[in-house]
C-alpha cells in the first residue's frame, strides 16, 4: 500500500517566541476546554438529569399510590345524633380516618407507553449532551483551523514586506549610482506600500479570528490566547473506505442520527398512548377507616346508664374500624371529540418525526460522501501545490536576481512575489482543509472528536 507523507510542519515565529512565557493552546485542548466551560452543554446536562427524573417517575406509576387523611369536625344545633341516627339539638365533635390504596390494572397500555417513553427520553437526553459537545468541538476545530490559517498568512506578508523593503533599500543604492531610474524606485515603493497593507489586513483577520475562538471556547476576551501553530506531519494512507460502510455505522451511532431515531421513537409512544385512552381502565383499591364521635352536652347524671357513657377514644377507633376493597372501572363514552384529537395529533407529530428521520439520514450520508471525497481531494491539491510552490520559490529567486542585475522590471518582480504568496497561502490552506477533514471523516467512524470526551 503506497503511503504518502504530508510534511505539514509550520513553525511560525511569533508563536514560538511565547513558548517560554505563556501555554500555548493545542486543538484537543480548546475543544476541550469549549466543551468543559459551554453554558449550552451544561443546559443540555441539565435537561437530561429531567428526563432521568422522569424515568424515575413513570416507573413508580407501576406501584400502588396511597392516601391517608383525617378529617376533625365541630357540629352545633340541629345535626345527626350516632346514636340513634336521628336529628336533635346537639352540639357534637367527630373525628374521621381515611387511609386507601389504589394501583390501576388494565388502562389501554398507558403506563407501559409512558415508560418507554421516559426510557427514550433518558437515552435522548444523554445523547443529546454529547451531540452538543460534539456540534461546539466542530466549531472551535474550525474557528483554531481560521486561526491558525491567518496566522500562517501574518507569517507570509510579513516575510514578502521584508524582502520588499530590502528590495527597496537595494533599488535606491542603485539608484544614486544610476544604475536604476526613479521609475522603479516608484514602483517598488509601491510594492511595499501594497504589502505593508496586506500585513496589516492579515494582522485584523488574525484577531478576528481569535475573537471567534475565544467567543466559542467561552475564554475569557481579556486573557491571552496563544495557539499552538505546530502542525505535525500528517500521514496519508489511500484506502478503499466505503462510504456506506461508513454511512452504515454513522446511522446508529452519530448523535444527529441517534437523535432523530430517538424523536421518531418518542413521538410513537406518544401516538400509543392517545390511543390508549380509548380503551376503559380498571382500577383495583383498598382501604380502611375509623372515626370517633363525642356528644359535647353530654353530662353524667344519677340516672346515666353505663351503655349510654361515652366510649373513650382508643375503644371507638377499634370498635368503629370498618375495611373495604373493589375494582372500579371507566369507560370513555364522549368527551367532546379530545381523544380523536389528541390521536390525530400525535400520528401526524409521529409521521413528521419519520420525515425528519429519513431527511436526518439522508443529510448525513451526504455529509460522509462529501467528507471522504473533500478529504482524498484535499490531499492530492496538497501534494500538486507543494511542487508548485517549489517552482514559485525557485522563479521568484531567478526573477529577484535577474531584477537585480537590470534584467526584470519591478511589475515582473511584483507579479513573481506575489504568485509564491499566494501559493504558500493555498498551500497551508489545503494543509489544513485536509486535517479538518480527516478529523469529519473519523468523527463519523466513531472516533472522539475529543479524547476521554
Amino acid at each position: 500500500m503506497k503511503r504518502i507523507l504530508l510534511y505539514t510542519t509550520l513553525l511560525f515565529g511569533p508563536a514560538v517566541a511565547v513558548v517560554a512565557q505563556d501555554k500555548l493552546w493545542t486543538m484537543e485542548e480548546c475543544m476541550r476546554y469549549a466543551v468543559e466551560h459551554s453554558p449550552a452543554v451544561k443546559k443540555q446536562i441539565h435537561t437530561s438529569n429531567t428526563y432521568k427524573a422522569e424515568y424515575v417517575s413513570s416507573i413508580g406509576s407501576f406501584f400502588p399510590s396511597v392516601d391517608a387523611s383525617v378529617q376533625t369536625q365541630w357540629s352545633y344545633g340541629r345535626n345527626i345524633n350516632p346514636k340513634d341516627n336521628t336529628y336533635d339539638n346537639i352540639s357534637t365533635f367527630r373525628n374521621y380516618y381515611y387511609a386507601e390504596a389504589s394501583i390501576p390494572v388494565f388502562n389501554g397500555g398507558q403506563l407501559i407507553n409512558e415508560w418507554r417513553k421516559a426510557g427514550v427520553n433518558r437515552a435522548s437526553g444523554k445523547n443529546d449532551i454529547q451531540k452538543a459537545k460534539d456540534d461546539l468541538a466542530l466549531k472551535v476545530l474550525e474557528a483554531y483551523v481560521n486561526a491558525v490559517y491567518y496566522r500562517g498568512l501574518v507569517r507570509f506578508s510579513a516575510e514578502k514586506l521584508d524582502e520588499s523593503n530590502h528590495t527597496l533599500y537595494l533599488t535606491r543604492r542603485k539608484e544614486e549610482v544610476g544604475l536604476m531610474g526613479k521609475a522603479d524606485v516608484i514602483q517598488i515603493e509601491a510594492q511595499v506600500a501594497a504589502d505593508d497593507y496586506t500585513h496589516t489586513f492579515n494582522s485584523n483577520q488574525l484577531n478576528m479570528a481569535l475573537l471567534a475562538l475565544k467567543e466559542h471556547m467561552n475564554y475569557p476576551y481579556a486573557e491571552e490566547l496563544a495557539i499552538d501553530t505546530l502542525i505535525r506531519e500528517a500521514d496519508y494512507i489511500p484506502a478503499n473506505e466505503s462510504v456506506g460502510d461508513i454511512y452504515a455505522y454513522a446511522s446508529g451511532a452519530n448523535p444527529a442520527a441517534l437523535q432523530a431515531t430517538y424523536g421518531l421513537k418518542a413521538a410513537r409512544m406518544d401516538y400509543l398512548i392517545q390511543k390508549g385512552k380509548l380503551f376503559p381502565s380498571i382500577s383495583f383499591f383498598a382501604g380502611v377507616n375509623t372515626n370517633y364521635f363525642k356528644d359535647l352536652n353530654f353530662t353524667v347524671t344519677p340516672d346515666t346508664k353505663p351503655e349510654d357513657i361515652p366510649k373513650s377514644f382508643s375503644t371507638q377507633f377499634e370498635n368503629n374500624r370498618g375495611e373495604y376493597l373493589g375494582f372500579s372501572m371507566s369507560i370513555p363514552l364522549f368527551n367532546r371529540l379530545k381523544t380523536i384529537t389528541g390521536i390525530k395529533r400525535a400520528r401526524n407529530t409521529m409521521r413528521i418525526a419519520q420525515e425528519q428521520q429519513y431527511e436526518v439520514f439522508r443529510q448525513l450520508e451526504t455529509a460522509i460522501e462529501k467528507a471522504v471525497t473533500d478529504r482524498d481531494g484535499y490531499v492530492k491539491e496538497t501534494i500538486r501545490m507543494e511542487k508548485k510552490k517549489t517552482s514559485d520559490e525557485f522563479a521568484y529567486q531567478v526573477t529577484l536576481r535577474k531584477f537585480e542585475e537590470g534584467l526584470m522590471s519591478p511589475i515582473e518582480l511584483r507579479t513573481s512575489a506575489n504568485t509564491l504568496l499566494e501559493s504558500k497561502a493555498n498551500l497551508l490552506q489545503r494543509k489544513l482543509l485536509y486535517i479538518i477533514k480527516c478529523k469529519e471523516v473519523d468523527y463519523y467512524k466513531g472516533i472522539p472528536l475529543v479524547t476521554g470526551n
